[in-house]
């Protein structure tokens, strides 16, 4: 490969699509993994809670029979060691993480780290943590943590990558990395460890702006208290970025994408319009920092402040738009939504990007999806192209409100379509 110039790579121009926007679009999609559905896997350690039948953003599978998170005094000692069930293959006694007669476990690196190492928090006969992470808390069921007051825990397992969305190659690795924790946040759980998923067209672009990338999910994860241990690579004619997320979750105060009821308002936690800005940048250059700002946001207060709300729905929106991800919790919830157009955010400068052309082919094909489930009402078509946005690491769509989100509309009963805007 030749010199580049890393000051002047532009990454986007690299791809054909960008960020979630280049997602195959949701109506092919569920056609796909149709044949996946309602398919239950036999001698498995714990049970699937959130698999694929409603789409919801991760997989949450429960491991308190297979694991025995609760010992005798509601310890973690006693319940990690080898052969016991799952636990086995990330947190047994010598394999990953040694337990000793009072159940403190010994860091032995990132597998240790995933199964309840001492780095998260040791924990005594009484099931009291010694230290000051998220094991501890787990084991004693207290308040705050992602376990139920028994210790009984879920897995939350799921994984998101794109092709560059801006050029700058440590802004890239934030956005991929802060929208694949997002799927964990909207299903009520906590981030534990992530793999980095990385192609790289290594013949065109140098290693030093892939370097770059992956310091950017770093530094977002470790934001997050996620650590990342390792991950693949691969030889790739475009570049691609994300992770595989592994997190923890209560698996009674779960936030589902089918748990919608009429009567609930609907809030979103972030603005939309970053798909039509990340559009405009890509054609021109142009950078639109509040869009940076908006996609390397967490959703983890956001996560937080609706369990302690008792929010039961919530889902992220991401490359199907704000139309795409609440006709699927519509669906899934046996209701339909009623949207009020004039409460909903926008990033500044979005309406001019829209108005001005930039948009992109998958916000289109998120607009034709939904069309058919759809009351427009008197809503121009701009502002519709506006809702079915295909954002990237958007914020939390949530039946209920919660401090700071913006309340844009209600659920209904189950009506003649889905969703009607006024």
């Amino acid at each position: 490969m030749g010199a580049v110039d890393r000051g002047n790579v532009r990454l986007t121009q690299y791809a054909a699509g960008g960020g979630c926007a280049c997602k195959i679009p949701p109506g092919e999609l569920e056609q796909i993994v149709a044949a996946l559905t309602g398919r239950a896997a036999a001698g498995t350690h714990g049970e699937l809670l959130v698999g694929l039948d409603d789409g919801d953003d991760a997989a949450v599978v429960l491991m308190a029979d297979s694991l025995g998170a609760v010992g005798g005094a509601n310890a973690v000692g006693g319940a990690l060691v080898e052969g016991a069930g799952a636990a086995g293959s990330f947190g047994t006694a010598g394999g990953a993480g040694s337990v000793g007669a009072a159940g403190t476990v010994a860091p032995v690196g990132a597998a240790g780290s995933l199964g309840t190492a001492g780095s998260l928090g040791s924990v005594g006969a009484a099931g009291v943590a010694s230290g000051s992470g998220a094991v501890g808390a787990l084991a004693a069921g207290g308040a705050g943590s992602p376990a139920g007051p028994d210790g009984s825990f879920a897995i939350v397992a799921t994984t998101d990558f794109f092709t560059p969305v801006v050029d700058d190659a440590y802004d890239w690795g934030r956005i991929a990395a802060a929208n694949a924790l997002s799927d964990v946040y909207a299903v009520g759980g906590e981030p534990v460890v992530a793999l980095n998923l990385l192609g790289w067209p290594r013949d065109r672009l140098p290693f030093e702006l892939a370097a770059e990338v992956l310091r950017g999910g770093l530094e977002i994860a470790g934001s997050a208290g996620c650590h990342v241990a390792g991950g693949h690579s691969i030889d790739d004619p475009e570049p691609k970025y994300g992770m595989a997320v592994t997190g923890i979750a209560d698996p009674a105060r779960l936030l589902r994408i089918g748990a919608g009821l009429p009567g609930l308002p609907l809030s979103l936690s972030k603005p939309l319009g970053s798909g039509v800005l990340n559009n405009r940048h890509k054609a021109t250059g142009q950078v639109f920092p509040q869009a940076v700002d908006m996609m390397t946001r967490l959703n983890a207060d956001a996560s937080r402040a609706a369990l302690r709300a008792g929010v039961c729905c919530a889902t992220d929106v991401t490359g199907f738009g704000l139309l795409g991800h609440l006709y699927k919790l519509a669906r899934a919830s046996g209701v339909s939504a009623v949207i009020d157009t004039a409460t909903v955010p926008y990033l500044e400068g979005a309406r001019a990007a829209v108005a001005a052309g930039y948009v992109s082919g998958g916000t289109r094909r998120n607009l034709g999806w939904v069309s058919p489930h759809l009351d427009r009402g008197s809503t121009s078509e701009e502002e519709c192209l506006l809702l079915a946005d295909a954002q990237t690491s958007g914020g939390l769509l949530l039946a209920g409100e919660i401090p700071g989100a913006h309340v844009i509309g209600h659920l209904v009963p189950r009506g003649e379509n889905l969703i009607r805007l006024i």
